[in-house]
């Protein structure tokens, strides 16, 4: 019955679908929808004209005389060029999806609403003043009045939905959104729980290690076998927010680092920074310049978001990565009744639950009620994980320190027109989530980082690693590090500052930020190369952004060519292919195939050796972000120790399987699965041939008909780059190669001469399809090429494709 009801939809959008994806008839319907790049528009509310040059590449710089009238064009341009994509987001984010998309949609809206991503923004918008709130209105009346004064986007027919007037708390709720997609640790939590539950703590605390080998795993008695977790296979909320959001499965991060002048050839620092995220179509990025008033600024910011998120003004330049730290944790809750539910207990007394009660419309159907509840520590989330976890089984809160985190609008507010460090960390001071690594640099030499975010101090015996106890207030939070206990460094000692989603605390740091970092492998590469040299350039910084150089190839090779014994003629070549190799995956290396098929096959064949098939299938496909890198470092420990158990042969009970019969072993099930997979000849083996990328659009992109997905989509691409190499391209385990995670945005910024600064971001400015613009950044991102971050003028006008002028109506008024 839900997939008729779900094939009864789509047939419904047939007719506008099939005519925007015919040759022809589509590019012809599309151009209408393109906005208004040149000439004059009335636009009231602005105080006087403002002036929107693009360039060739699509980005908007915008000069106006005072600031409301700077952000209501931005807020006018944003919508513009990514309009449907601001509605999808605040459709999911509000847990409204289902009203557009049908009942498919409501496992997503049931998710959303009961987290709160929406509850959480109304209450931060209240905390709001100041100059923070004029900007973030003229924001929202300029995409209010874009909405009044050109067509909407093509997807707006498709689905029969007229957008609803943009609102500040629209803007706040979508920082929060981010938020979500960074901070993934409630999956791993619950993941966690079912494999203590199936293989015990010592295997559990093997193949999910964290950073504190020495410190055991503490697993309260109550966690140890979750009757509500036993046999999940998945989490359909969870997984269905997951595919919207951007897949978290595997490495959601970035790279950044700044380097002094003592190691520059200008004397003069420089910044890079190369975000890594779900790649879709639109891009999650938004490139502007931003001139008037106190503003003079350029780079990027996410869309339906005012200022700039990274980039530079006149004096200082920053970027960041995520510092991903562990913001959630799952509470075992006592209800006074399972299946009626109207207090819960807390040290010995009983509270009474707060319930929200909403409808959920839904398209074509009607509305469909939501009860949620929350205790102290949050929102019960049974009901709403999917149908596999029973409602009434122990109840599980979530407590998100986003609940108690500030709104970003003043720091961004501070960062985009902050001139010096002092004035940059007071700004950081105010970033609460998602908690970030910060790199700067100033006009006057100086470097620095920073972390971010509002980080729970947990009780003494809660590590965050497992639901615990909600009633008994062993495990509350203790409060939050103090913005001055954070990692920070002015002008550090060796000249240079970089992260890459790895531990960036000593080991006598005396808080928790994480348990599970990214290894080490990117950061090793960046900083290895920025030591190499004292006379880096952009062009220096560019390369190390392209770096493919595989640093777990090397630790892992020498047992793969110490082991190997080739029976054929196929396996023998293959092996060959492996020792030629130069460890980088660039697209033409066959041997980057070979050597990431062995190491797959090694891994699934090491993990079935104590884990049944099911089992395995889960633990490749993932839970979380930063499970997806974790086996690595695990694996090549396991190498160095011949004699493991984990060498034991699962297919024949009883039978040891010494680690070089077992390396042999999926050497030669990984060329056969080559052989099958991609032909015996192997200049089907190359990795750009095997290892590709396609930008999906949201949401064409993934349930229409195979015309519609080609119409809406990318072409694909080769891909450079592996889930643990500086140039990142990610793919899940269980199922190679095809990359959904990469490097979405990069920037280079030259403080000697901001001139010579670059950045890109992929697939492209625009989201309206057939648009030039839409994706004509793609294969140069790929290419790890850049265009000039435009920030004078003059720059501006040298490369100008179009101007557009915003009058206010009294100025037309007094013309006519």
């Amino acid at each position: 019955m839900k997939k008729l009801r779900q094939m009864f939809q789509m047939l419904k959008m047939l007719p506008p679908v099939v005519a925007a994806a015919t040759p022809g008839v589509g590019p012809f319907l599309a151009r209408g929808r393109w906005p208004r790049t040149q000439g004059a528009l009335t636009a009231p509310g602005l105080n006087g004209p403002v002036e929107i040059i693009r360039d060739k590449w699509g980005v908007p710089h915008i000069f106006a005389k005072d600031e409301h009238d700077l952000f209501f064009a931005q807020g006018y341009v944003q919508a513009q060029d990514r309009l449907w994509q601001m509605e999808m987001s605040r459709r999911i984010s509000d847990g409204t999806l289902a009203g557009m998309m049908g009942p498919g949609a409501l496992p997503v809206d049931r998710i959303m609403r009961t987290l709160g991503l929406r509850r959480a923004a109304e209450r931060a918008w209240a905390h709001v003043q100041g100059e923070a709130r004029t900007i973030a209105e003229a924001f929202a009346e300029g995409v209010n009045a874009r909405l009044k004064a050109e067509p909407l986007p093509l997807e707006c027919s498709i689905f029969g939905v007229t957008p609803a007037p943009w609102t500040p708390v629209d803007i706040l709720t979508r920082g929060n959104m981010l938020a979500l997609a960074l901070g993934g640790n409630h999956r791993l939590e619950l993941f966690r729980a079912r494999l203590l539950a199936e293989v015990g703590e010592e295997l559990t605390a093997m193949i999910l290690p964290s950073h504190a080998p020495e410190t055991p795993l503490i697993v309260p008695p109550e966690a140890m076998n979750l009757r509500g977790l036993a046999g999940v296979t998945k989490m359909e909320g969870l997984d269905k927010v997951d595919a919207l959001l951007g897949d978290p499965n595997i490495v959601s991060g970035s790279n950044n680092w700044v380097v002094h002048g003592d190691r520059t050839a200008s004397g003069k620092p420089l910044l890079a920074n190369d975000v890594h995220i779900g790649l879709g179509l639109p891009s999650t990025w938004y490139e502007s310049g931003l001139h008037g008033g106190r503003f003079d600024v350029v780079g990027f910011t996410l869309p339906g978001v005012p200022m700039v998120v990274v980039g530079h003004n006149g004096r200082i330049a920053w970027g960041m990565s995520n510092l991903g730290p562990d913001t959630q944790d799952f509470y075992i809750e006592k209800l006074d009744d399972p299946k009626a539910p109207t207090r819960y207990e807390f040290k010995g007394e009983w509270h009474d639950l707060e319930v929200l009660r909403e409808q959920i419309p839904v398209k074509g159907g009607a509305p469909v009620p939501l009860e949620i509840r929350l205790t102290r520590h949050g929102p019960i989330m049974n009901g709403v994980l999917g149908p596999q976890v029973k409602p009434d089984s122990e109840p599980l809160a979530l407590r998100w320190a986003l609940h108690d985190s500030g709104p970003l609008l003043q720091a961004l507010l501070q960062m985009n027109v902050a001139g010096s460090w002092k004035d940059f960390r007071a700004a950081l001071e105010l970033w609460e989530s998602p908690g970030q690594n910060f790199v700067y640099a100033d006009v006057e030499g100086n470097i620095g980082y920073q972390a971010t975010g509002k980080i729970p101090i947990r009780s003494a015996g809660h590590q965050g690693l497992v639901p615990v106890p909600g009633w008994t207030g062993e495990y509350e939070w203790q409060g939050w590090i103090p913005f001055q206990d954070l990692p920070a460094s002015l002008n550090p000692p060796a000249g240079f500052a970089a992260t890459a989603n790895n531990k960036i605390t000593s080991d006598d740091y005396p808080y928790l930020i994480a348990h599970n970092w990214f290894p080490g492998y990117r950061a090793k590469r960046i900083t290895d190369l920025l030591a190499a040299s004292t006379k880096h350039t952009v062009e220096d910084m560019r390369r190390i952004q392209a770096e493919t150089y595989s640093l777990p190839a090397e630790a892992l090779r020498p047992y793969l060519l110490a082991a190997a014994q080739p029976a054929d003629a196929l396996q023998t070549k293959a092996l060959d292919e492996v020792k030629s190799w130069d460890l980088r995956f660039e697209t033409d290396r066959i041997g980057a195939t070979v050597f990431q098929s062995w190491y797959i096959t090694l891994l699934r064949n090491l993990l079935s050796n104590k884990l049944g098939k099911e089992l395995v299938d889960r633990y490749l496909a993932s839970e979380y972000e930063r499970h997806g890198s974790m086996h690595m470092p695990w694996v090549i420990g396991l190498m160095e120790k011949p004699d493991s158990e984990w060498f034991q042969d699962s297919r024949t009970p009883g039978k040891k399987e010494t680690r070089d019969e077992l390396v042999r072993r999926s050497f030669a099930e990984a060329v056969q699965w080559m052989s099958q997979k991609y032909g015996p000849d192997m200049a089907g083996w190359q990795w750009g041939r095997v290892h590709t990328v396609t930008f999906i659009n949201a949401p064409l992109g993934r349930i229409g008909p195979a015309f519609v997905r080609r119409a809406f989509n990318s072409k694909t691409l080769p891909a450079r780059g592996d889930n643990y190499s500086v140039d990142g391209s990610s793919f899940l385990w269980s199922r190679p190669y095809e990359v959904v995670h990469g490097t979405a945005l990069r920037m280079i910024i030259d403080l000697n001469d901001f001139s010579k600064s670059v950045g890109i971001h992929t697939p492209g400015q625009s989201e309206h399809l057939y648009h030039p613009h839409r994706d004509d950044l793609m294969e140069m991102s790929q290419n790890v090429e850049f265009h000039p971050l435009l920030f004078t003028r003059q720059q501006v006008e040298a490369h100008a494709e179009g101007t557009l002028t915003l009058q206010p109506a009294t100025a037309l008024a007094k013309q006519g």
